[in-house]
């Protein structure tokens, strides 16, 4: 069974490594490339590769080679040119200078963890984010840049990327066309999930594909969407995606609220809510890749 997970960072990290447990998938992880934060950003703006950190912990997710994934998600402390540069970071960097197309660089780096599955960017170049940010006082201010709209504290009214007409990865596209599920969350809504949505060649392919789709809630608002309710979740992917319709959508029955109005709004893209105890049991926001992973493995077979 063919699968391809969409996001970026921690959230499509979890999904990764939850649909690596369950038997018999073929998993493609398609990943954002805006990030401009932290090591990846220094390295995008030093060395002009894809910013690797999103595509590292996707890599890192599907690894085979424990140690080697260990290793490439290793960041360095203190001072200096390398205090804050993940391992892998550098690796991918020096693999995106050694193979121009940076497909071939990450299909490199793949062998090297032994992955199971496959990581795609986006798109073969860095894209950017921006937003309009109503503040408390109510004025429209401009944020620009993946991590100043997800720390923003105010209320995202309009997201946006630039180029607003990137050439998707072809071989995404591909993977969207071939694919049996596809798999949206959970994650940044607003920085990791809908990007996908607005490169039209990705949307194109989304909306053009047999497979089926189940989107998976996060278990707790972030600063980009502390003004979101839950059901506004779902209602964001279609005015991103006009026509955007779901099969499943997952989420933890005791991070949603009024399951009624989640279930309404669910319904809105035409799914059914699935409610499932995927959170770690520490009482923390994260997902258990285990318990995703059950959950997933339920929804993906009954689609057989």
């Amino acid at each position: 069974m063919r699968v391809v997970a969409f996001g970026g960072g921690h959230g499509l990290s979890a999904s990764l490594r939850a649909l690596r447990q369950i038997p018999g998938l073929d998993v493609t992880a398609v990943v954002t490339v805006a990030d401009d934060g932290g090591s990846s950003g220094r390295l995008r703006d030093e060395r002009g590769v894809l910013p690797p950190g999103d595509l590292r912990q996707a890599l890192a997710a599907l690894a085979g080679d424990e140690k080697a994934a260990r290793l490439f998600q290793h960041r360095f402390a203190g001072a200096g040119p390398l205090a804050g540069h993940a391992v892998g970071n550098l690796v991918l960097c020096g693999l995106m200078e050694l193979y121009p197309d940076p497909v071939v660089a990450l299909d490199e780096a793949a062998a090297m963890l032994r992955v199971n599955g496959r990581v795609l960017p986006m798109s073969r170049v860095p894209l950017r984010i921006e937003a309009d940010v109503l503040d408390a006082g109510g004025k429209l201010r401009l944020i620009q840049g993946q991590h100043e709209v997800a720390v923003t504290a105010g209320h995202v009214d309009v997201v946006r990327i630039s180029p607003a007409v990137p050439p998707a990865c072809a071989e995404a596209v591909t993977a969207i066309g071939t694919a049996d599920w596809l798999v949206f969350g959970p994650g940044s809504w607003y920085t990791s999930v809908i990007p996908h949505l607005l490169v039209p060649e990705l949307a194109a392919a989304i909306l053009g594909s047999p497979a089926r789709r189940v989107v998976t809630l996060n278990l707790a608002a972030e600063l980009e969407t502390a003004s979101l309710p839950v059901p506004d979740h779902l209602h964001a992917l279609t005015r991103y995606l006009p026509g955007l319709r779901a099969d499943v959508v997952l989420a933890d029955g005791k991070a949603v609220g009024d399951p009624e109005l989640v279930r309404l709004a669910a319904e809105s893209l035409g799914a059914r809510l699935v409610l499932a105890p995927v959170a770690v049991d520490d009482g923390g926001a994260r997902h258990d890749p285990s318990a995703l992973a059950a959950a997933l493995s339920g929804i993906l077979a009954a689609g057989r």
